[in-house]
């Protein structure tokens, strides 16, 4: 087991993922001297634990790890509706790699070789992106499914599902203001942006569809519910 603990108390906490002693001490230093909190370990499955217990802001995840590879980190953590922002690097510059890592949840790519300033500069950005989330981790899970704001993504057992702008646009609204009774009205107006006054079937076809995407059942749905002569009410 290679665990290092670095940096100071003011900053976001950073977990480095990397098998190389050398480049593993490389990075906790270097983030270390930018302020940040770091937790850098060896193994994808100390990492795993790490994120339970330290709830890092960032994971910069190394690919080629011993016995569970970066990949199988990022597809495990992505399961487990977790959407802490993920940096991976490589030595491997097969553009094939960089495919599976951004389809399995990572956030950003580096090969190695890199230069530290270009990977702080990447952390900086990740960091400013996750800053802007409405909500304490980006992502709201219910039942098999997590809604990421942040990414605009939707995923069922950690795999994505590809929803169109309005279909997505409309489960987030029905999920921030879950619990709530919202009307046809009120959705035409805040989700398509059409008058109020509008008269359309719009809103019940994209929530009959929407049920068919994130409903086990869609004739008896759990979490979209009709409100008969009012609207819709999402529960958790």
């Amino acid at each position: 087991m290679s665990h290092t603990e670095n940096g100071g108390h003011g900053g976001e906490r950073i977990l480095v993922v990397e098998d190389e002693p050398l480049m593993r001490v490389l990075l906790a230093d270097n983030l270390g001297f930018e302020g940040y909190r770091t937790c850098a370990v060896g193994t994808a499955e100390e990492g795993l634990a790490e994120v339970q217990t330290k709830l890092p802001a960032l994971v910069i995840l190394d690919v080629n790890l011993p016995n569970m590879s970066g990949f199988e980190f990022c597809r495990q953590l992505r399961a487990k509706g977790q959407w802490i922002p993920i940096i991976m690097l490589t030595a491997r510059g097969d553009e094939s790699d960089r495919v599976i890592g951004l389809d399995l949840g990572a956030d950003d790519y580096v090969t190695k070789p890199f230069q530290i300033r270009e990977l702080l500069a990447r952390v900086r950005a990740q960091l400013r992106r996750g800053s802007h989330d409405t909500s304490p981790a980006g992502t709201y899970v219910f039942g098999d499914f997590a809604l990421n704001l942040r990414r605009r993504l939707v995923t069922r057992n950690g795999r994505r599902m590809d929803l169109s702008a309005h279909e997505f646009d409309l489960l987030r609204y029905l999920v921030a203001h879950r619990g709530e009774v919202v009307t046809r009205e009120q959705l035409l107006k805040e989700v398509w942006g059409y008058n109020s006054q509008v008269v359309t079937r719009t809103v019940d076809n994209f929530v009959a569809k929407l049920r068919t995407r994130v409903e086990r059942k869609p004739h008896e749905p759990r979490h979209i519910i009709t409100v008969h002569g009012k609207g819709y009410q999402f529960l958790p």
